[in-house]
């Protein structure tokens, strides 16, 4: 086997997984992460495999790095619909705005593509959509302990509800970020579940 450890590996896998999420699966091929990491095909095989391990590496790490932080402070902050519309507000800016404008969601974007038929893909689709939906539940039950919303409040329908919210924006942000409108999709999501801004 190869000596891989002239390359830091974490380094090596995030510019993998920009490549992977900006372009997606099916027009990136081995020679674009080749270009990109400045590795040779040998290094990249050790380290990673073949193009569709090396896919599912880098969802994994996009998961841990973009996702799991965000998500664990939507749960735990005991703020609840502010921790909520902070998540949002984040994730507009980042979709709308800076160096990955106009890239979507690699999860998302996974969610409608090639890569989906892979078992492994697709187990980690479901565990983020999970976590995603914990998260916000999460959030909704503090809300309503808190009277942020009102009581009768069904969590489980308004959780289904804010996450379609999420996904809207991370496909409706990839060929157009506007950023207003992104934010009224938001306001009037919130505002069917019960909650209102002077709270």
């Amino acid at each position: 086997m190869a000596d891989i450890k002239h390359f830091h590996v974490d380094a090596a896998l995030d510019v993998i997984v920009e490549l992977f999420w900006r372009n997606g699966f099916a027009a990136t091929g081995v020679q674009d992460i080749v270009s990109a990491t400045g590795l040779n095909r040998s290094s990249l095989y050790n380290a990673f495999g073949n193009k569709q391990a090396t896919y599912v590496a880098a969802l994994r790490r996009y998961i841990d790095i973009w996702s799991v932080p965000v998500l664990r402070h939507v749960s735990d902050s005991g703020r609840g619909v502010p921790a909520i519309i902070d998540f949002f507000d984040g994730l507009i800016q980042l979709r709308s705005d800076g160096a990955f404008a106009g890239w979507g969601c690699m999860i998302t974007n996974a969610h409608a593509g090639v890569e989906n038929g892979d078992p492994e893909v697709r187990a980690l689709l479901n565990q983020h959509h999970q976590h995603l939906r914990a998260a916000i539940r999460s959030a909704l039950t503090t809300a309503r302990a808190d009277g942020q919303l009102p009581s009768g409040i069904n969590a489980d329908a308004a959780t289904d509800l804010l996450i379609a919210q999420v996904y809207a924006i991370n496909l409706r942000s990839r060929p157009d970020s506007d950023a207003q409108a992104l934010h009224r999709g938001v306001d009037s999501a919130l505002a069917s579940i019960g909650y209102r801004k002077s709270q």
